[in-house]
């Protein structure tokens, strides 16, 4: 029986430092069924010649010039070039470990569709990484380790961007590429999340995520905290709102002042609780601020919850499971 035609698309910009160790990567795979599709989005370093002479080499490597500028369209453009039966993911400057794409394969064959393929990720840094990197990569594996990863979806990306893998007929019925919302990868995870495509368990490490100071995630705005606060209310309000039960936005911090603009920007009535002495009973945005005992007051709330401290969101998760409050029904962690 033949292996199924995996599509890997990969838009690239200036990224010649690393790039040959990604191409490298594709080519030492245990799964050769393959074509690795480089978009080149006007890079001005040396990439797109290093993408060209591997073109030479091997023919599964193919390599176009972005017809428009940015990610988004880079990734339209890739996708209308590929041809396989599933559709994956890979940024120029990581690094794929050998059996990624058979594990991919192997997990959506055996589970076939409506079903998405990811792995365990590896982040890496030349100077070292931060504590910050380093606690997304535990968490977002042990979500991915038991294929939970949408339970906790609100807080951050749940899909590695560069490391997931599905049907090509689950990847168009989603939309694709062709949203234009950024941060792109995470809209995409929510699109996932909307389709109902089960996260397949995986407890191997199948991507090295690099990370270095000038990365488009860390310099470009599209990446910034607010695009991904507007982007997870957008989704909360169209996939897990219930209008008839009250909503309570829980900290008044950044984050939760932030929040609760965007509410009322939207005419999204809401209660806003906290803990700080200091604001209890004053207003913010003529919004009167409650105590945490409050919440006991409404009958049958949801729960935005934007406080940053880890231990105090550990006592909010435990007071919601004294009441019997499910996750992604009663309450949802926005941080």
């Amino acid at each position: 029986m033949s292996q199924p035609l995996v599509s890997i698309v990969i838009p690239f910009k200036n990224t010649e430092a690393f790039i040959k160790e990604c191409i490298t990567s594709i080519l030492r795979q245990t799964y050769s069924n393959w074509e690795a599709i480089f978009i080149d989005d006007y890079s001005e370093d040396n990439s797109y010649s290093i993408v060209e002479n591997y073109t030479q080499q091997d023919s599964r490597v193919k390599l176009y010039k972005n017809s428009d500028s940015g990610i988004i369209e880079a990734l339209k453009n890739a996708y209308k070039h590929s041809s396989g039966s599933y559709i994956s993911r890979m940024d120029s400057d990581d690094i794929m470990t050998p059996t990624r794409l058979e594990t991919m394969v192997s997990n959506l064959e055996k589970y076939g569709k409506k079903h998405l393929a990811i792995g365990q990720v590896k982040y890496f840094r030349a100077d070292g990484l931060s504590d910050g990197f380093a606690r997304y990569e535990q968490w977002l594996n042990s979500l991915t380790v038991e294929g939970k990863n949408y339970s906790e979806i609100y807080k951050e990306c749940v899909i590695p961007s560069p490391c997931w893998m599905l049907h090509r007929d689950d990847f168009d019925a989603c939309g694709g590429f062709n949203s234009d919302i950024y941060p792109e990868d995470y809209d995409l995870a929510f699109r996932f999340y909307k389709a109902n495509y089960t996260c397949i368990p995986c407890d191997k490490v199948l991507l090295h995520w690099r990370d270095y100071s000038t990365r488009t995630s860390r310099t470009h705005e599209h990446y910034a905290e607010n695009s991904f606060l507007d982007l997870k209310v957008k989704y909360f309000l169209e996939l897990n709102y219930d209008a008839s039960r009250p909503l309570a936005i829980w900290g008044a911090g950044h984050k939760g002042k932030t929040l609760a603009k965007i509410l009322l920007k939207q005419n999204i009535p809401f209660y806003w609780i906290c803990d700080n002495p200091k604001k209890i009973g004053k207003h913010i945005y003529d919004q009167e601020l409650f105590n945490f005992d409050y919440l006991s007051e409404l009958k049958n709330p949801q729960s935005i919850v934007t406080v940053a401290n880890s231990e105090a969101q550990k006592e909010i998760k435990h007071y919601f499971e004294t009441q019997n409050m499910q996750a992604m029904i009663d309450y949802f962690f926005f941080c």
